[in-house]
């Protein structure tokens, strides 16, 4: 019999950042390592990762990574945890190919670390247990679940995936190895919840192809279609749809390129050569205004919009939209990004560009709908059901399926990063531990971790700006050499606002001439007392707290004080 452990890292209660692992007989099995994109009040940063503290401290315990699909939610912390974690990462091979470019655009050689690519149904085994992976659909190639056999049954990892027929072979589900499994026994189904509010199942609607096709071949001027660079398979429809109307393809947007270029290089993305356009810079002769091109605007959550409101506004390098220009949303607001999306509206409104949002019920869902996780219930036949992957109210909405279809309380383990689920002898065991979790916000690199006082500093920066005082002092003579500058930017005008300055001058001076009493400065005293009691006195005239930044330089030595 085995020992087995769940928990999660990321991904319970997250909208990404999925990373879970299970922990059999005192060996890790790492699914998944994704990143969360932030939202819009996170200023700067450019992801949210796993804190993996806790697998650092346990890295001669794990027996590999293994990823389901090509997404920054599922392989986006890869860069994180291989700088500190020397384990073999295993996947499909466009995952694996997918995840190698991901390193080398962090400035990782992908050489260094150990990658394998993995063929469907092939049993990678360890001392008491084995892994598999099947085929599943989602909206990348090659996506797939995993399934951990164990002496007490199998744990199957089901992460976004659909049941939709209307597929290629690089995206189908292969049913018989679900049944398969299902034969061994399933001790736990880990499935996904992002879909579990939809009613129904997940399906391709044959009225989007019908909505494309009309509007190119309708189209007077030129097509720009807003999309999101990881769904391959809307890329992929894209392309088919034009070259049947006999135009050509420009992909705009560096993500979506790479991604297409492996998946072409590879097979699983049919796109002819001399179909593909690469834009020129415009200039006084070059305006790329090609009716014979469809132009595909892509980039992650917000991006389509902001590049399209550039593009409307003649501020892309590009495409700059005209009048007689048809603009189509493949882009539905995702949550957070519903302002900028109302007004890049807005902006080709005013422009005056045939604008078609294409409704998101016509899109392909490319996670799994009501329906589609109960027909996995019943293809499975688990003994307990874990929701993931989703915010908890999916987690819930995926409870609360589980119930209707015949699944105990004692049966449905709803959990938070960190809380650990056990199994002793094939049971679910009613206590749970925790293990050390949280989340590290990555800013230009993963090396660094950007706390929360910086995100607060950044949020003053962008609604008070701040203040600078500049000024020069011989600490040594205990001397005021010159009069000191004040620079605001985001607070306020300098030339309306002169007794304030004063003031500010006055404050300075006084508690300049405090530290010139004493024995020995204190400079960290110094600069916090001028910063502390400037912010003070802007707050009590203006209710507002800029950032107030002293800088004081010391004539009597070589280098000067450090800005705070």
């Amino acid at each position: 019999m085995s020992q087995i452990k769940f928990y999660a890292l990321g991904g319970l209660g997250d909208n990404g950042k999925n990373l879970y692992v299970l922990e059999i007989n005192g060996k890790l099995v790492i699914l998944d390592a994704g990143l969360q994109h932030p939202s819009g009040d996170l200023l700067g940063v450019d992801a949210i990762v796993p804190d993996i503290g806790y697998l650092v401290e346990r890295q001669d315990d794990i027996v590999g990574i293994f990823l389901s699909h090509a997404h920054d939610k599922n392989i986006g912390a890869l860069p994180m945890i291989l700088s500190q974690i020397d384990t073999k990462v295993y996947g499909t091979s466009f995952t694996i190919e997918v995840a190698r470019d991901f390193l080398a655009d962090n400035n990782m050689n992908h050489y260094d670390f150990k990658f394998e690519a993995v063929k469907y149904n092939t049993i990678i085994k360890f001392d008491n247990f084995a892994v598999e992976y099947f085929q599943t659909t989602h909206s990348v190639p090659l996506s797939a679940g995993i399934v951990v056999y164990t002496e007490d049954g199998a744990i199957v990892y089901a992460t976004d995936f659909t049941f939709d027929q209307n597929v290629t072979q690089y995206y189908k589900t292969d049913f018989r190895k679900i049944a398969k499994i299902s034969d061994y026994g399933v001790l736990a189904l880990l499935c996904e919840s992002n879909g579990a509010g939809n009613v129904g199942h997940s399906n391709t609607n044959m009225n989007l192809k019908r909505i494309i096709s009309t509007t190119l071949n309708e189209a007077v001027g030129r097509v720009i279609v807003g999309m999101y660079s990881t769904e391959l398979w809307n890329i992929q429809l894209i392309i088919d749809e034009a070259l049947k109307a006999n135009k050509k393809i420009s992909i705009i947007g560096r993500k979506a390129q790479r991604l297409v270029n492996i998946g072409e290089r590879m097979g699983y993305i049919e796109i002819p050569q001399e179909s593909l356009v690469n834009l020129k810079f415009i200039d006084n002769e070059n305006k790329n205004e090609f009716n014979d091109v469809v132009y595909l605007v892509t980039g992650e959550r917000h991006e389509p919009f902001f590049m399209l409101q550039r593009m409307a506004k003649g501020y892309d390098r590009l495409v700059n939209l005209i009048e007689s220009d048809t603009v189509i949303f493949m882009c539905p607001p995702l949550i957070g990004t519903e302002k900028i999306a109302a007004k890049t509206y807005d902006v080709l409104c005013k422009l005056g560009s045939k604008m078609i949002k294409i409704d998101k019920n016509l899109l392909s869902r490319f996670h799994a709908s009501s329906e589609d996780i109960k027909f996995m219930y019943s293809l499975l036949n688990p003994k307990y059901i874990i929701p993931i992957n989703g915010e908890y109210r999916y987690q819930l909405a995926q409870y609360e399926i589980a119930k209707e279809y015949g699944y105990q309380d004692t049966e449905i383990c709803l959990l938070d990063n960190g809380e650990v689920i056990s199994f002793e002898k094939g049971v679910k065991d009613k206590f749970h531990d925790m293990v050390e979790n949280g989340s590290l916000l990555v800013d230009g690199t993963y090396e660094t971790d950007v706390n929360d006082k910086v995100i607060k500093e950044r949020e003053l920066l962008s609604q008070d700006g701040f203040v600078m005082i500049i000024a020069n002092i011989n600490a040594t003579k205990r001397i005021i050499l010159n009069k000191s500058e004040i620079v605001s930017r985001g607070f306020m005008f300098m030339k309306e606002n002169e007794e304030m300055i004063k003031e500010m001058e006055i404050i300075y001076q006084l508690e300049t001439k405090k530290q010139f009493a004493k024995p020995d400065i204190d400079w960290k005293e110094y600069k916090d007392n001028i910063r502390y009691q400037i912010q003070r006195y802007l707050y009590e005239k203006t209710k507002r707290k800029p950032i107030v930044i002293p800088v004081i330089i010391d004539t009597a030595k070589e280098n000067t004080c450090e800005i705070i």
